[in-house]
């Protein structure tokens, strides 16, 4: 028995050895030459508008393999379509853990969406990688959540500098609100009261809509009725663009607000298209990435990179700052792989998420870094107000700090 312990001792030990020697990985979705994450996102239903989200990530991830990967290993990028419904992105994101065996879930877009995975990834230990949702939650609660982060801005921190701005230029207006009925929305309400301090009293009408709900026209006639003439719309794209056309049609011109998710020049445009410039004519929105639309960034290095990559490796269209967004999301998540070694573990990325000083991203605006921290898991807390002139949108001001 002593001889056959021996035995099997140093077989084990020289598979151990030849193990090292290749570099092979043992962790789940990571082998020698690949590691395969996956995601969730909406290519059908009420936001299919953020599919470029997604499809942005892949295309930047397929620039990186075409140069030789992450240590010698290509990334694949596997995403699923759950239609923007939370149920459709369970099952999704069980399939890719349970089935496809991914690495870590990465880009998921959606507020409600990540919460309904939220719990059963952190029991699992997977890494529940930049999330696509600027909800409060995501970034605040990493105690109870370690394996989740969050990526861009988050909504209460929006909300307030558009209540703060209103407070400074506005005093007296009569504010309403058009907002999801979810965190999403209700992040970028109170963001709004606590901007607007002592002046929340200027805020006339709230009116909420669901995700499912086939139009917001009873809502905006509601609005207008309060006689409210500045407009804050924390709706996703088709409901915003929904709520130019009918102000239009009820011959009202609020003065708009438009939260990030649904400013996209290519949003913006469709709204245009709807209801004539001047409908769309100064409406105010934050700015974190280089919209590929504005003159200003045509000989920028990092919008050429872009639009080279647009063009040879997704063919999508090259205005479409969803895209861009996905494109700096997985900038920064190759950042964080590279980071977490040359045989890299679901911990180790974990650790190295949560500890990075990206100052190279080449789509966000100039001045801008992606930084975390074990506390800190907004990894972008930097923002510019943005107003919409004659058609695109005109950057003004410096960079407002938003936590």
């Amino acid at each position: 028995m002593r001889r056959i312990t021996y035995l099997c001792a140093g077989v084990f030990g020289a598979l151990a050895l030849a193990t090292v020697a290749t570099g092979a990985a043992s962790e789940t979705g990571v082998t020698p030459t690949q590691i395969l994450i996956g995601g969730t996102t909406p290519l059908s239903g009420p936001a299919s508008a953020y599919q470029s989200v997604a499809k942005g990530a892949a295309a930047y991830f397929r620039y990186v393999n075409a140069r030789g990967g992450v240590n010698k290993r290509r990334i694949k990028y596997v995403y699923k379509d759950d239609g923007y419904d939370p149920s459709k992105t369970v099952d999704g994101t069980r399939e890719l853990v349970q089935q496809d065996k991914v690495f870590a879930i990465f880009n998921s877009l959606g507020t409600e969406h990540n919460l309904a995975t939220r719990s059963y990834l952190n029991a699992l230990k997977v890494p529940q990688l930049f999330v696509a949702s600027g909800a409060t939650t995501f970034g605040k609660e990493y105690k109870q959540y370690p394996w989740t982060i969050g990526y861009q801005p988050n909504y209460h921190a929006e909300g307030t500098i558009y209540g703060r701005y209103v407070a400074k230029t506005s005093p007296k207006t009569r504010i309403g609100v058009l907002y999801q009925a979810d965190d999403y929305g209700k992040d970028l309400l109170g963001g709004l009261r606590s901007g607007l301090g002592k002046k929340a009293g200027l805020i006339k009408s709230k009116q909420s809509y669901d995700v499912n709900d086939p139009d917001v026209k009873s809502q905006v006639a509601k609005l207008k009725g309060a006689k409210v003439n500045t407009l804050m719309l924390f709706a996703t794209p088709k409901f915003a663009i929904q709520s130019f056309v009918y102000a239009k049609a009820l011959g009202w011109r609020p003065k708009v607000y438009v939260n990030a998710v649904s400013s996209a020049a290519n949003i913006m445009g469709l709204a245009t298209a709807a209801t004539g410039k001047k409908h769309t004519e100064g409406s105010l929105s934050i700015v974190f990435l280089k919209d590929p639309t504005d003159v200003h960034w045509r000989k920028d290095p990092g919008t050429k990179l872009y639009r080279t990559i647009m063009k040879r490796y997704q063919g999508g269209n090259p205005n479409d700052v969803y895209a861009v967004y996905g494109m700096s999301a997985a900038h920064t998540f190759v950042a964080a792989l590279k980071k977490a070694g040359k045989n890299p573990t679901r911990a180790s990325v974990m650790k190295a998420a949560t500890s990075l000083n990206v100052k190279n991203d080449p789509f966000l605006l100039p001045g801008m870094s992606v930084r975390t921290t074990k506390r800190d898991h907004f990894p972008l807390d930097q923002a510019k107000l943005q107003r919409y002139h004659a058609g695109r949108w005109v950057s003004f001001g410096g960079l407002f700090t938003v936590r």
